[in-house]
């Protein structure tokens, strides 16, 4: 049996799930004076949203703690707004990567092509109906947030990183759609790039955001912020780069991803940047042959990447991963922080970048 993790301590992931269950509940008799047909767009995000380690729910709930605010089910019901994010950012992610599988199930837009039973593109009904699921999750994240009975001046307090957090989100995908369509070999400036879209599609809204939401909340003071900032914008880039790493090297088993999906994607990580920074001629003859191949099979994906770790480019992340826990961990040393929080924030960073999906 495994042991408890910091996600179980005062049972948050439960509370998370069971606010976000009542939720859909609501939200499918809200859809049920529509037509009994529109089921499965709550059916599928509920499904969806039944895997994943509630991350993001649990920096703002343990940054509200830290702050020396009491538990309560407010901010359970506004940490647990951004599970709904998270599952809008999943079902437009897929539908833009075409991606077949998502947490070892097919992803909600390949589920809605399987109801296409009438003339037409199947494929196309599916990309549009996930990408209307995925917009009533935005939607709901916000009335999740706006409903969650914390009182009016703090999420008056909170709302201005709710909003940039969303907002920033989506510019930092725009940008990882606009590396991919603009790519051929990576450039001189790729590393930086690719580093730019971490900044910006994870690291903020996985870890930094939330953190400063759940302190924001709690009327948390400048100096604190600053802690929480400095604590998370770190830590969330070793997350993604821990992400990046499992993409290419993780077990599927585990993962619940095919191997090698973002090898056929050519996805421009981090580690990809790295590892043609680093290679020799051979080496970039190879990855310029291989990488992006949406037919590559399980051979090509070994050959890929024995090459990435024979650059060296896998050492460095995991390297930089490291650095960049270090440097998030060192942040909370000096912070004034309440107990438990202090010490679960702790424990989430280890279990932030030492996952498996």
């Amino acid at each position: 049996m495994s042991r408890p993790g910091p996600l179980d301590t005062e049972n948050l992931r439960d509370r998370v799930r069971a606010t976000v269950e009542a939720h859909l509940d609501r939200q499918r008799q809200v859809l049920d004076e529509v037509s009994d047909d529109c089921e499965p767009l709550v059916r599928y995000v509920a499904d969806l949203m039944d895997g994943g380690k509630r991350l993001r729910a649990a920096f703002c709930y343990w940054a509200w703690r830290a702050a020396g605010a009491p538990d309560g089910p407010g901010i359970v019901t506004a940490a647990a707004a951004l599970e709904f994010l998270q599952a809008a950012a999943l079902i437009h992610d897929d539908v833009m990567d075409g991606s077949d599988t998502r947490r070892g199930a097919p992803a909600v837009h390949r589920r809605f092509a399987a109801l296409h039973r009438g003339g037409g593109d199947a494929g196309h009904f599916g990309n549009s109906a996930a990408v209307l699921a995925g917009d009533l999750c935005l939607t709901w994240s916000d009335a999740l947030y706006s409903g969650s009975g914390l009182p009016p001046a703090a999420l008056a307090r909170g709302r201005a990183i709710f909003d940039r957090m969303r907002t920033q989100l989506m510019g930092g995908q725009y940008l990882d759609l606009l590396d991919q369509a603009t790519a051929g070999p990576p450039h001189r400036d790729a590393l930086r790039r690719a580093r730019r879209v971490v900044h910006y599609k994870s690291a903020k809204y996985t870890v930094e955001h939330p953190l400063l939401l759940g302190g924001l909340l709690a009327g948390a003071g400048d100096d604190l912020l600053t802690c929480l900032s400095a604590f998370g914008l770190p830590l969330g880039e070793a997350f993604q780069l821990r992400d990046d790493v499992l993409g290419v090297f993780g077990d599927p088993a585990r993962t619940g991803k095919p191997a090698g999906d973002d090898l056929r994607d050519g996805k421009r990580t981090v580690l990809i940047a790295l590892a043609y920074e680093r290679a020799d001629a051979v080496q970039e003859k190879i990855l310029n042959a291989l990488l992006g191949d949406p037919e590559l099979d399980g051979t090509g994906v070994g050959t890929l990447r024995e090459v990435i770790a024979g650059t060296g480019a896998l050492t460095a992340v995991e390297r930089l991963i490291g650095e960049l826990l270090e440097r998030s961990l060192s942040a909370l040393d000096t912070a004034d922080l309440d107990e438990p929080g202090r010490s679960v924030l702790l424990a989430l960073a280890d279990a932030a970048t030492d996952r498996v999906s």
